[in-house]
């Protein structure tokens, strides 16, 4: 008898859980399109967090920390799926081993498509900030450190990271940014 209550209370648990699944995704799924207010949510929740920090003069640990993972998932937003500079090693190698037929075009068209999709960089985000501000609503948290050393630390590797990001777009000429329609001419309107 117990075991037929403890599957029950178990089945209902999970299908809650499944329900509880399901209206999130569909919450998501509602907001993708609302590209600019998603972002702007984002900006104000890491604004109130840095209000937090610097009101509450602790917590840089978290701060470090969420500043890391951001910087993370920027790079890999700026990043395209398929790194240019394997693919460019790939064909050295075959080149080396002697001559082979052909698998695809030298002018073939490849749309920049990004390791880390704008929406997962903005859940993600969002996500990494909600956390980081709930922390630092416990002293457990707050680890005495030098936020100077921090700061400077993380401006270092800041700078070194996107020098090295942005060579390798020069190098391998891709933008990760779409700049909008190309004007080719003079625009015409015609009348009918």
């Amino acid at each position: 008898m117990d075991d037929i209550n403890a599957d029950e209370s178990t089945n209902s648990f999970l299908a809650q859980k499944a329900v509880l699944e399901r209206r999130w995704q569909k919450i998501l799924d509602d907001t993708t399109p609302f590209v600019q207010y998603r972002w702007i949510g984002t900006g104000v929740l890491l604004l109130l967090f840095i209000l937090r920090i610097l009101l509450a003069q602790g917590w840089y640990i978290i701060t470090y920390a969420l500043g890391i993972y951001l910087l993370n998932l920027f790079l890999a937003f700026l990043t395209p799926k398929f790194d240019p500079s394997l693919e460019l090693d790939t064909q050295e190698s075959e080149m080396e081993e002697g001559p082979s037929l052909p698998t695809k075009a030298d002018e073939e068209f490849k749309p920049f498509i990004r390791r880390l999709p704008e929406f997962k960089f903005w859940y993600s985000a969002t996500k990494a900030t909600a956390i980081a501000l709930f922390c630092s609503f416990f002293s457990v948290f707050d680890i005495p450190v030098f936020w100077p050393i921090l700061l400077i630390y993380f401006c270092i590797l800041f700078a070194i990271t996107m020098r090295r990001q942005i060579k390798h777009m020069i190098k391998y000429k891709y933008i990760p940014f779409d700049l909008g329609k190309k004007n080719y001419g003079p625009s015409s309107s015609r009348s009918r």
